[in-house]
């Protein structure tokens, strides 16, 4: 039940009390932010599974986003996190503002950030676009870094993916009151937002919370609990206390960040796991065989989300944008590409096969298609072909545009997808200001998210066990073939992908 306040609704009765939002623009969206979904996972509560949220009196600010969760990054147009800011664990609804009683699809989103950093307070997930096309708009907050997936010895793995449980839960319980159909929710993210997306589908907890679910540019890193408690072992001498629960939780958060990027910082010349020396990202999903049960790979081939449709999209030069800020080693001998092949288990023949693709590229831009291959490309290709053989039904994207010397790399197309192409910070994602033809690019991917999330269809053909039709996302105009003829396809046939030992 809402009640209106003014020309639009901008007070929500939810299970904890009243929210006041605010109008988000003048079309009658109502953007209602910072709202609890769980208590602050600190003091008594700390590396805990989330603990409900209390009730408030009277009616609740909505006005702002929450708090960001512990970390050190400061993001363009986005809060960094205070020391001492506890209520971290919060959604944000946009809301068309249509009349009481609509049942609306909803996007649930999902930031990414390494699992280390970010929010959902950055300008390039607003959410009003979207809410614009007809859906209604849930973003939230959840642990990251140690707090949200550093091994603790008693503790649960995966906090923050329990995290992102409990705001689903949330949602099944509250969002009828913005306007939205509990029954009908589409789970969306993207980097490591995205393979929260398909960890989420592995997971026995989760089903029944949503219905389909869009992964942009899936991460393929996943630890086994023994390199979890590895890279524990290295924060907690960084931070001078034990590995042990007792140990880690009389360090401060701040103290806790502080020394995951000094350890992070180190990996370079004394990596924990091979793929540590090239891109030195700590904190990954634990295949923990109870939180998550299983691999999603595995998961979605076993017919575990049989029943959720899924949207996978990955950029054709992921690795480009890692490289340009500095995420990842760089390459640029022959000797070093071989080196980098054989630390991350892949055959000799890669190199060549992509020597063959690019017999002119230097080095460097061999090594960064090969990296974004096997760490997105391939691997999110695979998610969609494993879950149609899985029995679900299952779309493949590539965004592929192009304008001067804009590349299509990681991270661009979130501002299309969104219609967000003018948010601070989003002309560096997308290579400069945009120009008409990208805005009418946008407008079909926003579309595009909005008819999937509203029945399945994102209007092209759905992944076959014999065929794997692409929706290529480019500038002027998009392409769909009917199978995926990629050349690097054929490289990839026997390479495995399992969690990291």
């Amino acid at each position: 039940m809402s009640e209106r306040s003014c020309e639009y609704e901008t007070v929500f009765r939810t299970a904890g009390g009243l929210v006041r939002g605010k109008e988000a623009d003048a079309g009658g969206v109502v953007a209602v932010l910072g709202i609890p979904y769980a208590a602050p996972p600190f003091g008594d509560r700390r590396f805990e599974e989330p603990h409900p949220a209390a009730a408030w009196d009277g009616v609740r600010d909505g006005t702002a986003f929450g708090p960001v969760a512990p970390q050190s990054a400061e993001l363009p147009g986005a809060p960094g996190w205070r020391p001492g800011d506890e209520d971290i664990l919060t959604v944000n609804v946009w809301t068309p503002g249509r009349s009481e009683g609509d049942a609306l699809p909803v996007l649930f989103w999902i930031h990414g950030g390494a699992n280390t950093f970010g929010s959902s307070a950055q300008p390039d997930f607003d959410g009003a676009a979207l809410a614009r096309a007809g859906l209604v708009v849930v973003s939230c907050n959840f642990r990251v870094g140690f707090e949200g997936y550093g091994h603790v010895p008693g503790r649960p793995h995966n906090r923050g993916l329990l995290d992102q449980v409990a705001a689903l839960r949330w949602v099944r319980e509250n969002i009828a009151a913005f306007g939205g159909d509990p029954a009908n929710v589409t789970l969306a993210g993207h980097s490591s937002g995205g393979a929260a997306v398909v960890c989420l589908m592995a997971m026995e907890r989760t089903r029944g919370l949503f219905r389909r679910a869009v992964a942009h540019s899936v991460p393929h890193v996943l630890y086994s609990p023994r390199l979890a408690a590895a890279v524990t072992g290295r924060i907690a001498k960084e931070a001078g206390v034990s590995p042990t629960a007792e140990g880690l939780l009389s360090v401060a958060p701040e103290e806790l960040v502080a020394a995951s990027d000094r350890a992070a910082a180190r990996c370079a010349a004394d990596p924990v796991t091979p793929l540590h020396s090239y891109a030195p990202v700590l904190f990954q999903p634990v295949v923990d065989g109870e939180v998550l049960p299983a691999d999603p790979l595995t998961a979605l081939a076993s017919g575990a989300a049989r029943d959720v449709d899924l949207l996978v999209c990955h950029a054709v030069e992921e690795q480009w944008f890692l490289h340009t800020v500095g995420a990842v080693r760089e390459v640029a001998t022959e000797a070093a590409l071989a080196e980098f092949a054989e630390a991350l288990g892949l055959p000799a023949r890669l190199v060549g096969g992509y020597t063959g693709l690019m017999p002119h590229a230097p080095v460097l831009d061999r090594y960064l298609a090969l990296f974004g291959d096997a760490q997105f490309g391939e691997y999110t290709t695979r998610l969609a072909e494993h879950h149609a053989r899985g029995g679900g039904r299952a779309h493949l994207a590539r965004f592929a545009r192009r304008r001067g010397a804009a590349r299509p790399w990681h991270t661009a197309d979130v501002p299309f997808a969104f219609g967000n192409l003018d948010a601070p910070g989003a002309d560096f994602l997308i290579g400069g200001a945009p120009d008409d033809e990208d805005r009418a690019l946008s407008r079909r991917m926003l579309r595009a998210w909005a008819d999937f999330a509203t029945d399945g269809d994102p209007g092209w053909p759905a992944v076959t066990a014999t065929a794997t039709p692409v929706r290529t996302w480019a500038v002027p105009t998009d392409l769909t073939t009917p199978d995926d003829l990629s050349p690097t396809r054929a490289l990839w046939r026997d390479v495995p992908y399992r969690p990291l030992p």
